[in-house]
C-alpha cells in the first residue's frame, strides 16, 4: 500500500527553526498509534523559500497541502485535525507568496531538494536517480563530452567557461593521472546555493563527478566544502557512504572496468579559495594563494596533475543532460547561456531564498515575480547586486536586462555564482560599495601589490567620503585605481572586487558628488552626513519613531508630529529604520 507522505524540510534553516523536533513527534506519535504503515516522514533539505518550519502532506493521488512557520505546538494539530481527521488546518496553510515564489521557477538542479531524503539514496534512484551513470558507462568517453559540449552548459561558479570545453581539455591533457574536484567554497555574503544542493540532492553532485571522471580518465575526485557547513559535510559523507554500497563508487563500478572515488576535503573558510589555483594549494595542504596561469589547471592542476573543476550546481546539472538530452537542455534559456541558473535573492524582497529560473529571464521578472517585489513597497526599489561582493551594482533602468553571462557582463557586473541583493530607496549606494570592498580588502590574500594594497588605498578613501571628509579629487582616484587593480591583480578576486565601486559610478554618481559636495547622504545612511529631523509634511504622528529611541531623544505625543532632540540623539538611525514614510532625514 502506497503510503501518506509527510515531508519536513530539514536543511539548516529548518533545523535552526525546530524542524527535528516537529519530525520526531509525527514518527513517535504515529507509531504509538500504530498508524505507521500508514505514513512515511521524511526528511528533506531545504526547498528554498524559508518560511520555516515548513511541512508538505502529500496523499497518494491527492492533492498536497503545505503548511509554513510550523512550530512543535502546531503538529498535534495538523496530525489531528488534517492526518486523522482529513481537515486542513487552514491558519497554517501557505499563502500566495509561497505560490508566486515558486510559480515562475523551473527546477532543474533543485528538483529533489524539499521533496526526498538526502539521507537515503533509495529516494533519489526512486526518481531516476544513477540512471545518467548508467548510460553514460554504455558510451565513449568521448561522446560523454560531446553530448556537455553540445547542452552548452557553462561552468556555474561564476566565470561562465563551457564546461564541456574544459572537459575536453582534460582528457587531451597526456597523464596517467588525473583528478576530478568539486568546488564547494561558497562564500559570498549571503548566497547558500551550494550548501542547499548538498543539504537537499548530495547524490546528484556525486553523480556528475563520476560522470566527469568517466569522461576525461579520473580515477579520483574531491568535494572542496567548506567547515562551515557541518550538515552538509555530514550528509556528503553519508551519502559516499551509500553509493559506495551500491556500487556507484570504489573499484568496478557496476561491474565495469571503471574505477572512481571521492574524498571531502574541509577548506577554512577563505573566500579566496573559491579561486581555482588557491583552492588546489588549500587541498595539498599549502597556504591558500592564488598562482598565475597558465597553466590552466586541466593541464597542470592538483599534485601537478590535469585536473578538473566545478562547482557543486555545474555537476548537479550532468545527470539531467545525459538523461533527457544535450538538446532539451539547449532549448533552455537563451542563444549563448543555456539551462537554468539558482540564485540567492536577498535583501528587500518580499520573498527570500533560492530562486532557479532559465537563464534569460530579466532582472525584473526575478524580482517582482518569485521574488514578490519590494518588501516595503512605499519606499521603492533603488538598486541590485548581482554576482556578490565582486559583481556590480545595476539601477532601476536595467531591471530589464537578461539574466545570461553576456548581457551581465555588459552592464559592468558578472554573474558570479548566483547572489543577489535586492535594495530599496533606504540603501546608500557609497556605503554599499564601501560594505562589499571591506569584504573583499578582508578576504584578500595579500600576494598581489594591486589587491594587497590598492583595495585597501580604495576603502580607506571610501570610508572618508562616507565620514563627510570626502575631498573632490577622490571620484577621478577610485576610477583609476579601480581600472588598474582590474587590469593587474593575479586572480579573479582582485580582477572583479572594483566592479561594486565601478558600477556605482557609474549609475549612482549623483550620490558620490552630494556625500563630497553637499556633505549629505540622501538616503540617510552614513551618520556623520544625517542631519537628523522630522519632516513635518511627511510625518504621519504613528510614534514609531518615539518607540524605538535609546537614548530618549525623539520627542512624540498622540496625534501630533515627533520630534528630535539634538542634543540627545547618538545618530543610530534606529528612527529611521522605523519609519514607514522616510520621514526622518
Amino acid at each position: 500500500m502506497e503510503k501518506t507522505k509527510i515531508l519536513v524540510c530539514l536543511g539548516t534553516s529548518g533545523l535552526s527553526a525546530g524542524a527535528a523536533g516537529i519530525a520526531d513527534f509525527f514518527e513517535k506519535e504515529l507509531k504509538r498509534r500504530k498508524l505507521a504503515g500508514q505514513y512515511r516522514v521524511i526528511r528533506t533539505g531545504d526547498r528554498g523559500l524559508f518560511r520555516d518550519v515548513l511541512v508538505d502532506i502529500v496523499p497518494p493521488g491527492g492533492d498536497r497541502v503545505t503548511y509554513e512557520y510550523v512550530k512543535a505546538e502546531n503538529a498535534p494539530k495538523i496530525l489531528e485535525q488534517h492526518l486523522l481527521g482529513g481537515s486542513p488546518v487552514k491558519e497554517l496553510l501557505a499563502g500566495e507568496d509561497y505560490k508566486q515564489f515558486f510559480a515562475g521557477q523551473m527546477r532543474i538542479v533543485l528538483a529533489n531538494c524539499g521533496e526526498i531524503d538526502p539521507e537515503d539514496i533509495d529516494d533519489y534512484t526512486t526518481g531516476g536517480g544513477y540512471k545518467a551513470l548508467e548510460r553514460v558507462l554504455e558510451m565513449p568517453p568521448g561522446k560523454v563530452i560531446e553530448e556537455v559540449k553540445s547542452s552548452g552548459l557553462r561552468g556555474r561558479g561564476g566565470a561562465g567557461f563551457l564546461s564541456g570545453l574544459k572537459w575536453e581539455f582534460c582528457r587531451a591533457a597526456e597523464s596517467g593521472v588525473k583528478y576530478v574536484v568539486c568546488n564547494g567554497d561558497e562564500g559570498d555574503p549571503g548566497a547558500f546555493m551550494d550548501r542547499s544542493i548538498l543539504e537537499g540532492d548530495p547524490q546528484a553532485v556525486i553523480e556528475g563527478m563520476i560522470i566527469a571522471g568517466y569522461a576525461i580518465g579520473a580515477a579520483e575526485g574531491y568535494v572542496y566544502c567548506r567547515a562551515e557547513y557541518p550538515l552538509a559535510i555530514k550528509r556528503l559523507e553519508k551519502a559516499i557512504g551509500q553509493a559506495r554500497k551500491k556500487g556507484y563508487l570504489g573499484k568496478r563500478i557496476l561491474n565495469s572496468g571503471f574505477a572512481f572515488d571521492i574524498v571531502i576535503k574541509q577548506g577554512a573558510g577563505a573566500f579566496v579559495c573559491g579561486e581555482e589555483t588557491a583552492l588546489i594549494a588549500s587541498i595539498e595542504g599549502r597556504r591558500g594563494m592564488p598562482a598565475p596561469r597558465p597553466p590552466f589547471p586541466a593541464q597542470r592542476g592538483l599534485w601537478g596533475k590535469p585536473t578538473l573543476i566545478n562547482n557543486v550546481e555545474t555537476f548537479a546539472n550532468i545527470g539531467p543532460i545525459i538523461t533527457k538530452g544535450a538538446q532539451w537542455f539547449a532549448s533552455i534559456g537563451s542563444d549563448k547561456s543555456k539551462g537554468t541558473k539558482v540564485f540567492a535573492l536577498a535583501g528587500k524582497v518580499k520573498n527570500t531564498g533560492l530562486v532557479e529560473v532559465p537563464m534569460g529571464t530579466t532582472l525584473r521578472q526575478l524580482i517582482y515575480g518569485p521574488g514578490g517585489g519590494m518588501l516595503h513597497k512605499n519606499i521603492g526599489f533603488k538598486g541590485v547586486q548581482i554576482g556578490g561582493p565582486s559583481g556590480g551594482c545595476l539601477p532601476e533602468s536595467l531591471l530589464d536586462t537578461p539574466i545570461d553571462y553576456e548581457s551581465i557582463t555588459r552592464t559592468g557586473a558578472i554573474m558570479g555564482s548566483g547572489g543577489m541583493v535586492v535594495m530599496d530607496k533606504l540603501t546608500c549606494m557609497v556605503d554599499m560599495a564601501r560594505f562589499f570592498l571591506d569584504f573583499t580588502v578582508s578576504e584578500s590574500c595579500g600576494k598581489c601589490t594591486p589587491c594587497r594594497v590598492g583595495l585597501k588605498r580604495m576603502l580607506e578613501v571610501l570610508e572618508d567620503i562616507c565620514a563627510g571628509k570626502g575631498r573632490p579629487g577622490h571620484l577621478a582616484f577610485l576610477q583609476e585605481m579601480a581600472d588598474a587593480i582590474r587590469d593587474t591583480a593575479l586572480c579573479g578576486l582582485g580582477n572583479t572586487a572594483p566592479n561594486s565601486i565601478l558600477t556605482t559610478l557609474k549609475y549612482f554618481p549623483e550620490e558620490y558628488k552630494e556625500h563630497i559636495e553637499d556633505r549629505n547622504c540622501r538616503s540617510s545612511a552614513c551618520s556623520a552626513l544625517v542631519k537628523f529631523e522630522v519632516v513635518e509634511s511627511k510625518c504621519i504622528k504613528c510614534g514609531r519613531c518615539f518607540g524605538v529611541c535609546p537614548t530618549g531623544a525623539v520627542e512624540w505625543k498622540k496625534k501630533e508630529f515627533a520630534k528630535i532632540d539634538k542634543a540627545k540623539c547618538i545618530k543610530c538611525k534606529a528612527c529611521i529604520n522605523i519609519c514607514p514614510v522616510m520621514a526622518i532625514k
